[in-house]
């Protein structure tokens, strides 16, 4: 009889064939989170194009609540949604030609701005706290009591010594206020350098409801939540082969004399 021997691979499981990584269920699995995950991730980047629009302030008007140079995101908004303390872009060509401008609304239709009682801004009589201005200085110099018509806003900067807004307006037919229907846009996040959501205008809070921030929190929580689910469904594979690799090593079976 002759003394050969065969050796046979037995599969996996003792099945007939090669089962996929992770089993047909996990495969499935990390599919769907693929899927879900760009959902959410591109949803994420189409909501935020629909809602907002990027905008660079060129000078330091605002500073230091946004410098010169600093990239942010703007919601896209109707000016009779604008309150005491946004932070809008708006268009008006007495003030600068074919560009938009970023200021704070202090005051709207009806309201009574003066400066200075005891270095804070009045508006209706009452001091207004403003902490956004990072004890740099709220008085202004030359500003007379204006009465704001109704529709108009009277907008400062933050850096109340330089900025060229209502107070460089004050000899205007309007008295340096703005139309509403001038307003584009509501300023929420400085995005580069990542300064983060605007600080709240709480002193503005007894005259009247403040705006609430747009849905820029919540789209990052989708871009980021789609992106995590995209790497961890794409991981699924190779990571269940990693751990597997162990488990598959080929087994022989015992020679056979024929």
């Amino acid at each position: 009889m002759g003394g050969e021997s065969t050796t046979r691979t037995a599969p996996r499981g003792g099945g007939t064939g090669k089962a996929p990584a992770g089993g047909r269920t996990g495969q499935r699995l990390s599919g769907l989170a693929v899927a879900l995950g760009m959902v959410l991730f591109l949803g994420g980047f189409a909501w935020a194009a629909v809602v907002y629009r990027p905008y660079t302030v060129p000078t330091s008007s605002m500073s230091p609540t946004i410098g010169i140079g600093d990239r942010v995101l703007a919601q896209r908004v109707d000016g009779e949604e604008v309150r005491r303390g946004d932070v809008v872009v708006f268009h008006d060509r007495t003030w600068v030609a074919d560009a938009p401008v970023v200021k704070r609304v202090v005051a709207v239709g009806g309201d009574t701005v003066s400066c200075c009682t005891r270095g804070r801004l009045t508006v209706n009589g009452k001091q207004i706290d403003e902490p956004y201005l990072k004890g740099g200085p709220a008085e202004l110099t030359g500003f007379t009591t204006v009465k704001v018509p109704e529709g108009r806003l009277f907008l400062l900067g933050d850096e109340r010594q330089g900025s060229l807004d209502s107070t460089a307006h004050l000899t205007d037919a309007a008295r340096g206020t703005v139309a509403r229907t001038d307003v584009t846009a509501r300023v929420d996040s400085v995005i580069w350098p990542m300064k983060g959501m605007l600080e709240r205008p709480t002193g503005f809070a007894e005259l009247g409801a403040l705006s609430q921030p747009g849905p820029l929190r919540t789209i990052i929580a989708l871009i980021v939540a789609g992106a995590v689910l995209v790497l961890a469904g794409g991981a699924y594979g190779p990571v269940a082969r990693l751990l597997g690799g162990g488990r598959g090593r080929t087994r022989t079976e015992p020679a056979r004399a024929r």
